[in-house]
């Protein structure tokens, strides 16, 4: 995608409602880490590909699964950070929920380009994109846009709903 905050987007629609099984922060992470590498490639003028090595499923994976592993030992220094957001469920995760959000993520993001872009070789060693079709851009980007606005409605939701609780009980 040309514009990387549309990955936020499907990030925090599916994200959030699943926070007890995936850990958002990560989550979210993973689904734009992998476009360091067009952002690289941009701004050093670099000669390679734009979406290059970690637009493929294999190293956007192992990329994601990094990423959990060190999302994992920083959760201890920002858990309460992540917390204060209502980010995170109440009940701590453990490493491998990390890493498989973190799989998910960036796998994510790399099926989601996958339509848009001709030069993604998402089945990497394999050549050929079997998932390029430039007539399904618009349904991409309302899919990440309509997906985003629902993650917005859900997180002000979680933000709203420990005052509504509150003014209940009252």
């Amino acid at each position: 995608m040309p514009f990387t905050p549309f990955h936020f987007g499907p990030a925090l629609g599916l994200g959030l409602p699943l926070r007890r099984y995936l850990h958002v922060p990560t989550f979210l992470v993973a689904s734009v880490i992998v476009d360091v590498e067009p952002l690289l490639v941009l701004v050093l003028g670099l000669s390679y590909p734009l979406h290059g090595y970690l637009h493929t499923f294999l190293f956007a994976s192992l990329t994601g699964l990094t990423l959990g592993y060190v999302m994992f030992f920083l959760d201890r220094f920002l858990n309460p950070f992540y917390r204060a957001l209502r980010l995170v469920a109440e009940d701590s995760q453990g490493r491998k929920a990390f890493m498989i959000t973190g799989i998910l993520g960036a796998a994510f993001h790399v099926l989601l380009d996958s339509p848009l872009y001709r030069d993604i070789r998402p089945l990497y060693p394999f050549t050929q994109n079997p998932f390029y079709d430039p007539g399904l851009s618009m349904e991409v980007y309302s899919f990440c846009v309509w997906t985003g606005i629902l993650g917005v409605v859900y997180y002000v939701g979680l933000l709203i709903y420990p005052f509504v609780k509150r003014q209940i009980a009252l």
